[in-house]
């Protein structure tokens, strides 16, 4: 269950900064209340806790 949690934050956390990247807006933020609202931040460390994760553990199913 932590993979599939792990993967779909890194999925989002992607998009979202493709979305930065080509458009210039931030969805989350959007979403969330602002870039800097503190519920963006829990996500934007949630986003990063899980690529990490994924980085050492490897995704599996």
């Amino acid at each position: 269950m932590l993979n599939k949690i792990a993967l779909a934050l890194v999925i989002i956390g992607g998009i979202n900064w493709g979305l930065v990247g080509l458009f210039d807006y931030n969805l989350v933020g959007v979403v969330l209340g602002g870039d800097m609202s503190t519920l963006a931040k829990v996500v934007y460390d949630l986003v990063g806790l899980s690529a990490v994760y994924v980085a050492f553990t490897g995704w599996k199913s």
